[in-house]
């Protein structure tokens, strides 16, 4: 992998790193990388942190998101994403995989995969996306148990709380929720499907704390620029699935193209080249690394004492 051989290696860990970005000026923009390249093509266009959905990285295996991937699962995703790029990533932990013990250990097989950050929600199994309807609502009590458990748990992990009750509770209940997970050692929020401008707006007067805010598409949530989430008052932003939504589409038309045209020869042009790959992925560095190791060279047999 990439970390391997770069030059710009991170120094401390991924919890503490990700506090530094949430220290700068402005609002943190966190796209959405589902695999390793995804994450150095995000790094290379400026990006200094990573977001990792669970939308994204079910519907890469081919599953839908309804919480029936693993602790382990993630943390393949984790590993790929965090070592290739070296940036601090924030993971989707779904509902934590269980009850208070379960959400710790997520929380410190996280850490040890390289995450900086973890949401955690509070919804009920099967879970669904946050844009969905008729969502199941954990009691506010056992949620804020979860947040306990993983403030307990780390030992530098940045810990969301993500409250999906503003459809079903309204803002009353959303901010209750809020401030409760707060109180249970939580250092952001992430108040998921906001509806409107307004809302978004009210939500950050009510919550005095680091709030995320979710720019997924055909969702419930309007498209609005992070200059414009940061003006309402929000410290982070994330754009959950979009790399995997516009490889899926490419690679749909890919398979059309080799179906009806029998080869790819009218979608090279949409390819990424040989060359550009390489860059990318440093295999260039790779190779200098291997000519630098000095060949290892194997002691002959170790010398017999004389015979009388």
């Amino acid at each position: 992998m990439t970390y391997l051989v770069a030059d710009d290696l991170p120094i401390g860990n991924a919890g503490d790193r990700f506090r530094a970005l949430l220290a700068r000026p402005g609002i943190l923009q966190l796209p959405g990388s589902h695999n390793g390249q995804a994450a150095l093509q995000a790094k290379a266009a400026g990006f200094d942190g990573l977001y990792l959905s669970g939308a994204a990285m079910t519907a890469s295996m081919g599953l839908p998101d309804v919480g029936i991937i693993t602790v382990d699962d993630v943390c393949f995703f984790i590993r790929q994403v965090a070592r290739s790029s070296g940036l601090p990533v924030l993971v989707d932990g779904d509902t934590g995989y269980g009850e208070a013990l379960n959400v710790m250990n997520m929380v410190r097989s996280f850490e040890d995969a390289g995450a900086g950050a973890v949401h955690i929600e509070d919804q009920l199994l099967p879970k669904k996306c946050g844009h969905l309807n008729d969502k199941k609502l954990a009691d506010a009590h056992d949620m804020a148990a979860k947040v306990a458990a993983a403030r307990k748990a780390r030992r530098h992990l940045y810990i969301i709380a993500r409250t999906d009750a503003a459809a079903s509770e309204g803002m009353d209940g959303a901010v209750a929720r809020a401030k409760m997970y707060l109180e249970a050692g939580a250092d952001a929020i992430f108040p998921e499907a906001m509806t409107s401008a307004e809302m978004f707006r009210e939500f950050a007067s009510r919550v005095q704390a680091p709030l995320l805010a979710n720019m997924t598409e055909f969702g419930r949530t309007p498209f609005f620029t992070a200059q414009e989430f940061q003006d309402m008052g929000y410290k982070m932003v994330i754009w959950p699935v979009s790399s995997l939504r516009v490889a899926n589409k490419a690679q749909e038309e890919l398979y059309a193209a080799i179906r009806r045209d029998g080869g790819t020869h009218n979608m090279v042009d949409r390819m990424q080249t040989r060359a550009e790959l390489y860059a990318t992925i440093g295999y260039h560095n790779y190779e200098a690394l291997d000519a630098s190791i000095v060949t290892t060279i194997i002691p002959q047999a170790m010398p017999q004492p004389a015979r009388a």
